[in-house]
């Protein structure tokens, strides 16, 4: 039998064999509230995992202890990330908390298994002079298309939303007097984020402008989306706003392969953090559910001290 690729949807046969699978990934989807990409990334993890327990003539749902700890050595094998691998992991263990949580199995065979050793990295963030460059460089392009390029930036600098959050803002987001933006994040949570004054202005001139990206047929789904675009999800996608950003970078005179949305996005955590923000504003505002998510731009925090010390009185005597 051929096999569906692990980036495609599954034949009607394969869901007949992987229907487990398929029931934890329609949970993911219906109850959670998981986006489509992590679905998909759910669906590439546990389609390998099962391929590798296929092989051993044993059914995914099946799987002991030492199953998924051979698993996990031969991803190790194969020279993948350790934060790579742990991801994979973190998909098993839903997968097999679900299933125990569905009484399909007495017990939780991922619960032995180890994560693998990830260390610390920073994120990576620009300097507050390179992100004016950008910021700048976007007054520099001419059009609608230069007016919508500057209320991105702006409103992605002031917010820190990530970029799938941005691009597919409702019409509805922008609440009251266009100061505030309702934003939908992770699992369908809802939070408030203000704007700066740059973004306000930026918003305003850009809704002037707005039904130039419209398609033709104004009851289009795009209609609904404060960046409307003629994809197929009626609003820009997150690959068109990356290959604009690019196109700013070089604009600005910035590394193109520093600059990303998600830069942006820890551009702006450790820049808050840097001006005397907490780390609870900043975890409210940046729509993590945990602050120890948070708590990777710490080391902004520590930067910070350390430059209140050198600066006390007493420091140099």
């Amino acid at each position: 039998m051929k096999r569906a690729s692990n980036t495609e949807q599954p034949s009607a046969r394969d869901k007949r064999k992987l229907r487990w699978v398929e029931s934890f990934l329609e949970m993911a989807s219906v109850e959670r509230g998981a986006s489509e990409n992590t679905v998909s990334s759910y669906r590439r993890d546990l389609n390998n995992f099962a391929e590798y327990a296929d092989a051993r003539r044993m059914r995914p749902e099946d799987a002991g202890s030492d199953l998924i700890r051979g698993y996990m050595k031969t991803l190790s094998s194969r020279g993948m990330a350790s934060s790579t691998a742990a991801r994979h992991l973190s998909t098993i263990r839903q997968f097999f908390k679900f299933l125990y949580s569905e009484g399909h199995r007495k017990d939780d065979p991922a619960l032995a298994i180890d994560s693998p050793k990830i260390g610390k990295a920073l994120p990576k963030y620009l300097s507050e002079e390179d992100v004016e460059k950008l910021l700048l460089a976007t007054h520099q392009f001419e059009g609608v298309e230069g007016v919508r390029l500057v209320v991105f930036l702006e409103i992605l600098y002031a917010t820190g939303l990530r970029v799938s959050e941005l691009v597919s803002l409702p019409l509805s987001a922008v609440a009251g007097d266009g100061r505030m933006l309702i934003v939908r994040g992770k699992g369908g949570k809802e939070r408030m984020v203000p704007l700066s004054e740059p973004a306000i202005e930026a918003l305003s001139n850009y809704r002037d402008v707005r039904d130039h990206f419209l398609p033709n047929q104004r009851q289009h789904i795009a209609s609904s989306f404060l960046f409307p675009s003629r994809s197929k999800e009626g609003h820009l996608t997150r690959a068109r706003f990356a290959q604009l950003l690019k196109e700013v970078a070089i604009v600005a005179g910035v590394e193109t392969k520093r600059v990303s949305p998600h830069v942006l996005r820890h551009s702006f955590a450790s820049h808050m953090l840097a001006h005397g923000a907490d780390l609870r504003t900043l975890q409210q505002m940046l729509g993590h559910s945990d602050i120890s998510t948070t708590q990777i731009y710490t080391h902004v925090l520590d930067e910070r001290l350390k430059a209140l010390v050198e600066q006390h009185p007493l420091a140099n005597q």
